[in-house]
């Protein structure tokens, strides 16, 4: 074959393959939100109702693209339903909202559980003891495009969009971190600006709630989050969406650095 028509084929071959997923990307969007998908959300998303509709617009274009683009599956038993996909989906699309970055681009499984589900942990002590036990959890976020998840505290979470607790926020703020190649608390952000304000605010934030889980004192956010600071950005963003109020008036220099994160302002949902 004549080496500059290999070329051209080769082309075109890598702008088909280019092409063909963006197509079938815009067929999706391009389809009506069903009015069962409004109706799941109305009934299983506690904050829906309060969104603005540019923003209740929005979540339902995300919510298509990421169901078009991840993959459900059930373990446990569980046979997964519109209902888990519409759930999960519309909460992992909040932290989205407002942003016209790729749509957790290294995602690409969800898995459910009906509950907690069991995992086996190696763990070395400070003398180098390597300990194996059995944990139980509620979701996980994996770097290699999985997030696992229990269904029942999906659902708990979504519905109760109060309380400062939603796993379905904490294991997708991961995937936010881990999209930097580490998961270390730090999101991709603007620029060197950014990461220095983004340190600045979360830093201090960190060892204060270290030393609240270390004497014991109450505070606005979980006391996981001063496991590390991967924790620390998972639960500080459950703590925006569900507790702006207070997080704003309590700790006014990290709610506004999450608020410019994450580009929506909660308080005028909750």
């Amino acid at each position: 074959m004549n080496p500059y028509v290999f070329l051209v084929l080769v082309v075109l071959l890598i702008a088909l393959a280019l092409w063909i997923p963006r197509y079938r990307l815009r067929r999706a969007l391009a389809k009506p939100f069903p009015e069962e998908w409004v109706n799941i959300l109305e009934s299983n998303i506690g904050v829906y109702r309060n969104l603005p509709m540019p923003l209740r617009l929005d979540l339902r274009r995300l919510i298509k693209q990421f169901l078009h683009q991840k993959h459900f599956s059930g373990a446990g038993g569980l046979e997964v339903t519109d209902e888990m996909r519409i759930t999960v989906a519309a909460q992992a699309c909040m932290l989205q909202l407002n942003r016209n970055s790729a749509l957790y681009p290294r995602l690409k499984y969800i898995i459910l559980y009906p509950s907690a589900f069991v995992v086996t942990r190696s763990d070395t002590d400070g003398a180098g003891i390597v300990s194996h036990g059995r944990k139980g959890l509620l979701g996980e976020s994996w770097q290699n495009g999985k997030v696992i998840l229990a269904w029942d505290n999906v659902l708990h979470g979504a519905r109760n969009f109060v309380d400062g607790s939603n796993v379905v926020l904490h294991e997708f703020a991961h995937q936010l971190d881990s999209e930097t190649g580490s998961t270390d608390g730090a999101p991709l952000l603007a620029g060197a600006s950014s990461y220095r304000s983004w340190a600045a605010a979360l830093s201090g934030e960190f060892e204060e709630l270290q030393k609240d889980a270390r004497y014991g004192r109450r505070s606005l956010m979980d006391h996981y989050g001063a496991t590390n600071p991967a924790e620390f950005f998972a639960v500080t963003t459950e703590t925006f969406f569900e507790k702006p109020g207070n997080m704003a008036k309590h700790h006014e220099e990290l709610f506004e650095v999450l608020k410019s994160y994450y580009r929506v302002d909660p308080r005028d949902w909750i």
